[in-house]
């Protein structure tokens, strides 16, 4: 297995089925275009796309900045070798070298095995947390 930041669309769209929807064309060049903004692809070794990270950096005036693990995901048939582990170590690797003074993410406290993969990797804290979100209808 290997993992590389993904930089161009095209390779984005080689792993659409790791992705919860199609990429869409003009979101996938936003985000790729975003020195802030991480996609790591780990490849197994037929170099295809058997799993991802995204992540953001986000800075705050009090606080500095801080990664954000927004997604994480896993093909069924690489599920259980360590492949999210690794994922998230290296997007923590990104945030170390970006001196970012943490990372976090926002997980369901019944999704054991994210909480787990998570544990592995260095995460610490504990549930209950609650994630609230606005939806608008001109959104892109």
């Amino acid at each position: 297995m290997r993992i590389e930041r993904v930089t161009e669309a095209a390779e984005v769209h080689l792993g659409a089925a790791l992705f919860d929807d199609a990429p869409r064309p003009e979101a996938t060049a936003r985000f790729l275009a975003e020195p802030g903004h991480h996609l790591l692809f780990a490849y197994d070794d037929d170099a295809r796309p058997v799993g991802m990270v995204s992540g953001v950096e986000t800075t705050h005036p009090d606080k500095g900045t801080e990664m954000f693990l927004y997604e994480l995901s896993v093909a069924p048939e690489a599920r259980r070798r360590g492949v999210a582990t690794a994922l998230v170590g290296a997007l923590a690797e990104i945030a170390e070298r970006a001196k970012c003074y943490g990372m976090w993410v926002a997980v369901d406290t019944d999704n054991e095995a994210a909480l787990a993969t998570y544990r592995r990797a260095g995460a610490h804290g504990e549930p209950p947390s609650a994630t609230l979100s606005w939806s608008f209808s001109g959104a892109s």
